[in-house]
């Protein structure tokens, strides 16, 4: 039996920015040449592609780390670094992508070809050729590549599929799906036969077709952990219908009321917005002894808590076994998606805004903390960002690195802070002490 996947977390590195260079003229004939090192290539972004070949997302249980390329180094002559390719990752259809750290929903992938940027590469670093000016005209300085967006992901597929059908283990779920569509679900007299989402697709009579998933069985507290059922109800939020399989011959020894309110309790704890579905009752196995009285007995149970102004649900008496009754209950199917609408997954509360990379005025530029060992210590994505992109090999690029502190505030906020003439202030790894 092939594995099947439906959760993994990798992480994704885009490519570093190349470095510029710093380079002056020397040709013949050309006295003064000036600076002439060019800036670096751009690093490769990692890009999610929905793919309808796939499946499962078990490509990612053993690949988990997926780096793109730096771009190239700037050259001589002014000349530009090469860009690095961007990495594409092929993920299923119905892949949802989460930011692993904040929980929150990067974008959900439900179209073959659907592109998305998951991790965005730096850019290239500046050669000197751009900080000439009249005042310096051979300047030294040069700038490191943008570090590339590096995140952990949790990746969820959720399985694409009009109608979902759930149920208690052994209701006949697996055996509707075989004949109603040409899926070939394996079907055994035992609970939990069915332990991966099967699919298939069903053609009606009058010529509508959909998508049809049997779910693994659900069992009291699938909500909370139990069975199988928290592992795989993910999968009917993409649903439209539900179709709700009752073995209404008791076989098992249970109340098929019973057993109809507690599998809504469990869809109703596991997301509220799972009973916005519309739902067809499928009373199976009907040609089973006493399934006729057991079905008159579920009707007034039904009716009993239902008051008068609430529409009842369908009920739909079939034989998974004997086919009787299917061909009614996939024309009200077929009829009920055609007036049904898209269900929205996340709110505006789950989804993660869209990214901004240029700098909010009202972010703090830097934190300033201390060490155990006295050490001032500073951080802030905009002074890390600095810093990657200072190239510490050359006195002028230093020079540079020590002006945007001052104007960020840096001085400023230190001397508030206590620190004094000698003390060590710590980026990092690197250190460098205090002057007053």
């Amino acid at each position: 039996m092939s594995m099947f996947l439906d959760t993994a977390k990798i992480k994704v590195k885009a490519g570093n920015g190349g470095d510029g260079m710093v380079a002056f003229r020397r040709e013949k004939y050309v006295p003064n040449g000036g600076p002439w090192g060019g800036d670096g290539g751009r690093g490769g972004n990692v890009i999610f592609v929905v793919d309808e070949g796939l499946r499962t997302l078990m490509d990612f249980r053993y690949n988990r780390h997926f780096k793109a390329q730096s771009g190239e180094k700037g050259m001589t002559k002014g000349m530009h670094g090469r860009g690095a390719e961007d990495l594409i990752v092929r993920v299923p259809q119905g892949t949802t992508v989460r930011d692993a750290e904040t929980g929150k929903v990067i974008t959900d992938l439900i179209e073959h070809g659907q592109e998305f940027i998951v991790a965005h590469g730096g850019r290239g670093g500046r050669g000197n050729i751009r900080f000439a000016t009249p005042k310096n005209p051979a300047p030294e300085i040069s700038e490191n590549g943008e570090p590339g967006q590096e995140r952990e992901l949790q990746l969820e597929l959720k399985i694409l599929a009009d109608v979902g059908l759930v149920g208690f283990p052994s209701v006949g779920k697996s055996t509707l799906l075989s004949v109603i569509t040409s899926a070939k679900p394996k079907i055994g007299a035992y609970h939990f036969t069915t332990i991966v989402p099967n699919l298939g697709m069903v053609r009606t009579q009058s010529g509508e077709s959909f998508a049809v998933a049997d779910l693994p069985g659900l069992i009291e507290g699938a909500s909370q952990g139990v069975g199988l059922g928290t592992q795989f109800l993910r999968h009917i939020e993409r649903t439209r219908v539900i179709l709700h399989i009752i073995d209404m011959s008791a076989s098992e020894g249970r109340d098929p009321y019973e057993d109809y309110l507690a599998i809504n309790k469990e869809l109703e704890s596991y997301n509220l917005r799972l009973m916005e579905r519309p739902q067809i009752i499928v009373a199976n196995k009907m040609d089973m002894p006493e399934s006729k009285e057991n079905l008159e007995e579920f009707k007034k149970k039904l009716a009993a808590n239902y008051d008068e102004f609430e529409d009842l649900p369908a009920i739909f008496p079939i034989s998974g076994l004997t086919k009787q009754g299917l061909a009614p209950l996939l024309d009200a199917t077929a009829e009920l998606l055609d007036k049904t609408p898209e269900f929205l997954l996340y709110d505006e509360s789950e989804m993660e805004e869209e990214v901004y990379y240029g700098f909010d005025e009202e972010e703090k530029p830097f934190e300033i903390s201390r060490d155990d060992d006295a050490t001032w210590v500073l951080s802030g994505e905009k002074l890390i960002k600095l810093f990657n992109m200072t190239n510490f090999d050359r006195d002028e690029s230093v020079m540079k690195f020590a002006r945007q502190l001052r104007g960020m505030g840096v001085d400023e906020a230190l001397r508030a802070r206590g620190a004094k003439d000698g003390d060590l202030v710590r980026i990092g790894k690197f250190e460098f002490e205090f002057v007053d």
